[in-house]
């Protein structure tokens, strides 16, 4: 049986954390589809497509990863795309009450689709993409924290 799970965020930009989360569950399961959400409430840095693109590049290296953007409600997506799992990074112990929340309601919503949850790496539990936003909007150094690529779109953002 191939298992095809879904990795969801606005990915805004993505991070090395992002990038840890994915790789690592790009092995557990057959197929992983990066979610960009469209998230327009959150007003995002970057647009859809932007997203998208900087995701897709980053994960080249991992052959069974595709992106895609998706809009709406992401069980409704899971179902699109045949994914039985959605992946959800954890950071630190305060991100799970909240993660758990979501988990329990997309399961009410379809329960058929689990929540699994990935926590980051060490290096990577204070990483989020608003703060690399923010450092990287106040002219701070960000290459500890993404990819150059990724690195290279925030300072022409900037300029």
């Amino acid at each position: 049986m191939q298992i095809t799970a879904i990795y969801p965020g606005t990915f805004d930009p993505v991070t090395l954390g992002h990038i840890d989360v994915a790789t690592r569950a790009s092995k557990i399961f057959d197929k992983l589809i990066v979610a960009v959400a469209a998230s327009p409430g959150k007003e995002p840095h970057f647009d859809l497509q932007q997203r998208s693109e900087m995701a897709e590049k980053v994960l080249a290296h991992c052959g069974n990863v595709s992106v895609q953007p998706f809009t709406g409600l992401l069980v409704n997506f899971a179902t699109d795309v045949g994914a039985s799992v959605i992946v959800r990074g954890l950071r630190a112990v305060s991100d799970f009450e909240y993660e758990a929340q979501l988990a329990n309601l997309n399961r009410q919503l379809n329960s058929d689709v689990e929540t699994v949850f990935v926590g980051a790496a060490s290096e990577y539990t204070f990483v989020s993409s608003s703060m690399v936003r923010e450092i990287a909007g106040l002219g701070g150094d960000v290459s500890q924290f993404v990819d150059p690529l990724v690195e290279a779109a925030l300072l022409k953002k900037r300029q």
